[in-house]
This record gives C-alpha cells, sequence and structure tokens, in this order.
C-alpha cells in the first residue's frame, strides 16, 4: 500500500525549574511538546483567553441578552456530529441557566437536509416562528439559509469555526475566531468552544446589568461537554483547548458531568473515573457521531439534555446500537475502498491525491473511510457516497496529511473550475463538499492535479514522532499512570509514544484480528506483555522487532500490570 514510514525522534531539551513532583520522564515528554513548565504543560482555567477578544462577541452577547429581556424565542440550530451536537447542548442548557426562558433546538438530518442552514432546513423550522435564530459549529458558509431565515424576520447569530470565504453571510453577528481581523489569539477552538466563549461574553453583560437575583450561574459545570466536542473535532489541543478538555475531564472523573455522557461511557465500558481524552475520541465520540452518520442527531441531542439518568441510559444504548450499525457499514465500505485501490497501482507512486466512490455508500460514513484510507495511503483522499440513494448528487468527505492544507486545495480547484463544486468548507486537515455526480471524473482528475502543484512531495513518506525508548526501570505502572494522567493529550499535543528493539518470546492472535505479543527487553528483569490492535494483518513477527508503542496500565490483567499498545512493527535490521 505505502513505503515503510520513517521513525523519528523528538528533540526534548529539558530545562530547570520544574517542581519535584513532575518526574523526569514527563519533564522530557512535555520538553518535546514546547512545554517547558508547569504553567505551560498543564494550563488552568485561569489563564484562558479572555472572550472580550474575540471579534463580535459584543454584538452577539447583545443579541442573546435581549431576546432573554423580551423572553422571545431563540431556536439553536446544530450540527450533525459530535461538535455540533455537544455545541447545541452547551448552547441551550447555558442560555436556561442564564434566564432564557424559551429555547428550542434542531438540527438538520444528514441526508434529507445536508449540511448547515439550508433553505429547505429554514422551512422545515418556519413553524417555530423564532426571534432569533442562532447557529453551532456552522454557519459560515450558510448564505442561502441565512438569507432566507432574515427574509422571514428572525435574527441569525452565527457562532462558527470553520475557515470562512471571501464574503461572509448577512447575519446579524458572526463570532467565529478565523475571521478577518479577528484579535483572539487562539484559532483552534472547536464550535463547542465558540458558543461557550458566548456564554461566558453573555453572562458578564448580564451580570453588569443586575440580571440576577441570586448567585451567578456557573458556567463550568457546561465543560464536559465542551471538552467532548473538543476532542472529538480533532482540532488542535493548544493551551487554551487543553485547559478546558482538563477542566471538563476532571468533571467526568469526578462523577458530575452531564448523565448522557455519563451513560455513554458506561455503555462503552469505560469506567468515569479513569476516563481520558483517548476514551472521548474512541469511545464517547464515536457514539454520539454515529446518530448523525447513520440515524439523526437529535438522538444524540436528547442523550446530552435529559437530567433523568434512567433515560440517559435508553438513549445511550440506542446510540451504542446504532455505533455497531456504523461500524458493519464503515467496514463494508473499507474493503470496497481498499479493493478500488488495490486495482490503481499508481496510487503508490504516481498520485498524489486521490478519490474514491461507490454509489453503494453511505454518506454518513465517508469521512470515516476517507480518515482510514488517507491513513493507509499516506495521501490526501477524498470519499464520495451518493447523498441519498439514487440521487446524482454526491457528497465527498476529503482528509489530508500532514503540510497540505485540503481546504485550500478545495478552493484552489474551485476558482480554477467555477461550477465544478456546488458547495464546500472545512479546515486545513478535514472538508467536505457536494457536487454533481456527473462532476465527479473531472473533479478527481482536477484534485489530483491540484494537490500535486500544492504538495512537497516529501510529504507523501509517512513519518512516525516518537518520545526515544523508556529506560527498562520505567515499564511499571506508576509510570504508566503518569502518563495517562498527565495529558489531555490530543492533536498537536500528541499522547507519547515510543520506539525500542524487543526480543518476540510469543505471540498468538486474540479476538480474531489482534496480536497479543510476549516481549523481552534488555536490561528489564521481566518479560512484558503487548497488544497490537488490528495486528492480524501483519507478518508473523520477526524473532527481534522494532515497535512503536504507548505504554499504559493493563486494565484487563488489572493492580500493577502494564502493557504495551503497539502501533507499528517492522523486523530489525539482521546485520
Amino acid at each position: 500500500m505505502r513505503p515503510a514510514p520513517t521513525i523519528r525522534r523528538r528533540e526534548a531539551r529539558v530545562g530547570e525549574g520544574w517542581p519535584d513532583h513532575v518526574p523526569p520522564l514527563l519533564r522530557r515528554i512535555y520538553a518535546g511538546r514546547d512545554a517547558h513548565d508547569l504553567d505551560t504543560a498543564r494550563p488552568r482555567l485561569a489563564g484562558l483567553h479572555p472572550p472580550e477578544a474575540l471579534s463580535n462577541i459584543g454584538a452577539a452577547s447583545a443579541l442573546l441578552a435581549d431576546a432573554i429581556a423580551r423572553d422571545a424565542r431563540i431556536l439553536v440550530v446544530g450540527d450533525f456530529d459530535c461538535d455540533g451536537a455537544t455545541a447545541c447542548a452547551v448552547a441551550v442548557r447555558g442560555l436556561r441557566m442564564l434566564g432564557a426562558r424559551d429555547v428550542v433546538h434542531a438540527v438538520p438530518h444528514r441526508i434529507v437536509h445536508g449540511y448547515g442552514l439550508s433553505p429547505a432546513l429554514v422551512e422545515a423550522l418556519s413553524p417555530l416562528q423564532p426571534a432569533l435564530l442562532l447557529t453551532v459549529d456552522h454557519g459560515i458558509a450558510c448564505h442561502a439559509g441565512i438569507a432566507a431565515a432574515r427574509d422571514r424576520g428572525w435574527q441569525v447569530l452565527v457562532t462558527d469555526h470553520h475557515l470562512p470565504s471571501e464574503r461572509l453571510p448577512a447575519a446579524n453577528a458572526i463570532v467565529n475566531p478565523n475571521l478577518p481581523g479577528d484579535a483572539f489569539p487562539s484559532k483552534v477552538l472547536a464550535g463547542v468552544g465558540v458558543i461557550f466563549y458566548v456564554l461566558l461574553a453573555l453572562r458578564a453583560r448580564l451580570r453588569a446589568e443586575g440580571a440576577f437575583e441570586g448567585p451567578v450561574p456557573d458556567l463550568s459545570t457546561l465543560l464536559d461537554l465542551v471538552a467532548v466536542g473538543t476532542v472529538a473535532d480533532l482540532v488542535p489541543l493548544d493551551a487554551n483547548n487543553r485547559a478546558l478538555v482538563a477542566a471538563g475531564l476532571r468533571r467526568l472523573r469526578s462523577g458530575q458531568g452531564t448523565p448522557g455522557l455519563l451513560a455513554l461511557a458506561e455503555v462503552s465500558g469505560r469506567e468515569a473515573a479513569r476516563l481520558s481524552a483517548s476514551d472521548i475520541g474512541f469511545a464517547i465520540g464515536p457514539r454520539l457521531n454515529a446518530a448523525g452518520r447513520l440515524e439523526d442527531m437529535a438522538i444524540g441531542i436528547e442523550c446530552l439534555l435529559t437530567d433523568d439518568p434512567v433515560r440517559a441510559r435508553e438513549l445511550a444504548r440506542v446510540l451504542h446500537d446504532i455505533n455497531a450499525e456504523r461500524r458493519a457499514v464503515q467496514q463494508a465500505m473499507l474493503e470496497d475502498a481498499e479493493a478500488v485501490v488495490a486495482r490503481l497501482p499508481a496510487v503508490s507512486s504516481d498520485s498524489a491525491g486521490v478519490c474514491l466512490h461507490d454509489p453503494e455508500w453511505h454518506p454518513g460514513v465517508v469521512g470515516l473511510v476517507a480518515s482510514k484510507m488517507k491513513d493507509a495511503l499516506h495521501r490526501p483522499v477524498v470519499a464520495f457516497a451518493p447523498a441519498e440513494p439514487g440521487s446524482a448528487q454526491l457528497r465527498g468527505s476529503a482528509r489530508s496529511i500532514p503540510g497540505l492544507h485540503i481546504r485550500d486545495v478545495l478552493a484552489a480547484v474551485d476558482t480554477a473550475h467555477p461550477g465544478l463544486i456546488d458547495r464546500f468548507g472545512g479546515h486545513a486537515m478535514a472538508a467536505g463538499l457536494s457536487l454533481s455526480a456527473a462532476h465527479y471524473d473531472a473533479f478527481a482528475e482536477a484534485f489530483r492535479l491540484q494537490v500535486a502543484a500544492m504538495l512537497d512531495p516529501a510529504l507523501l513518506r509517512a513519518e512516525i514522532l516518537t518520545d526515544g525508548a523508556l529506560d527498562p526501570r520505567e515499564f511499571d505502572i506508576t509510570h504508566a499512570l503518569h502518563l495517562r494522567d498527565a495529558g489531555p493529550w490530543g492533536q498537536a499535543f500528541p499522547e507519547p509514544v515510543f520506539d525500542g528493539e524487543f526480543a518476540i518470546v510469543d505471540w498468538r492472535i486474540v479476538g480474531a484480528r489482534h496480536l497479543k505479543l510476549t516481549l523481552r527487553l534488555d536490561g528489564c528483569p521481566h518479560p512484558l506483555s503487548a497488544i497490537h490492535f488490528g495486528g492480524w494483518r501483519e507478518v508473523a513477527p520477526a524473532a527481534r522487532e522494532r515497535l512503536v508503542y504507548r505504554l499504559a496500565p493493563d486494565d484487563y490483567r488489572g493492580g500493577d500490570a502494564v502493557q504495551l499498545v503497539v502501533e507499528h512493527r517492522e523486523a530489525c535490521d539482521p546485520g
């Protein structure tokens, strides 16, 4: 499929001034991520950037404060992914906390309405007759939908984080850290982070106006939702986002989280007291996302809004079952995609950008297929499916590799070939688009040529960046717990991975797909247990291999047991 990746170790120059309770291993890990003191490594809420730095946040808070004062109806329109669902829940819960008595919410159906605030969705929402429509995690590209809402006399407030085009929609106010000229220091807030900041500004305005007769509402109770949406949307975890996520994880671990999130953790087999950002990314987030991919994200939002633990468990079980269906659909689509790629030998050498399409694919899962194939090929991939069965309209999801801004690629294709793409939007690493099925071949060729023009060929060689080798004395539960709890880890602040050479003592296939290994390391007095998930696809282990791995507590064996979670294996050079 692709050449073997290059393994490279991070440079980590550990300075002075670390407190004694931070072990040397963590100091090295933090230094490798340019965090050279405890405040940078573990940022706190007290260090959050102020809301006032966001453009138009004053106008946004004024719109909301006026609606609350008039008891006017506020309609929150979310999006059908995890960020959009948590953003919707934060908006509804937060506005009610701040005194809004008429707050309703809605979310587009992926197949029926398409992405964002479309004219069709506005038409469907017209019986609600809101005074103010609030978009969360979308809106910056919804020109026609916003115009349709304004034509009905509704005020429109857009809160979004996606990159804007040259022309902004005609909303009453737009809050987006990526607006031209915006002074907010962090441009990587998730959609849920943007609406949380708007609520902070609204609370400050209402407090200044004397609107609270009792205690000022504690918006930090929403941070578990902010954490889940931020991690699930794969935005970079800069210091500001890490402070938000860490605070949200603390709420979840203490058992004070939203009943729906605690139920989702339970149904996925995770213990709330030990939840990590990785658990959000691999367990909670996918179960919420599955509703928007295959069914209706309204189910996920209801799960996040209910305060009844029994109802939360019922909805979490529904989401769990939907996710199981999503995994089956995804696996079938991946097998189709792999078969297509196998018939395209040029993918491994000449083609810098790859497009895949199957008329039987589901539009809700193409993003996952694009992501998996991007990882397999180490090339930008766009996967397409019919917008609905038999439709002549395609919906595509694009995923990129480091060094290529995928939305900029789509913008360049759109400029060079007007009318080829109907709609597009997104970020540096992920984007979405729609086009006519009749335009697919022309787009695939234009995309391939544009990627080739914009991408440095050297970036097509995959690289694994590690934190070096662990000392034999560091393979213990103390260091494994330090590594687990020292995050939150995520995009741009990656979970620590290490590399080293091990002797393979024993191996076997477990769970039909996974490779269980027993290892020996020079200088380590006891054998080491390792698991390579999906390792059944690899060849049988050599006598000695170089492994890239994470060190984690072995929850299955319990006690002081640890295991290496293998992410890459290659045979050692016999010389």
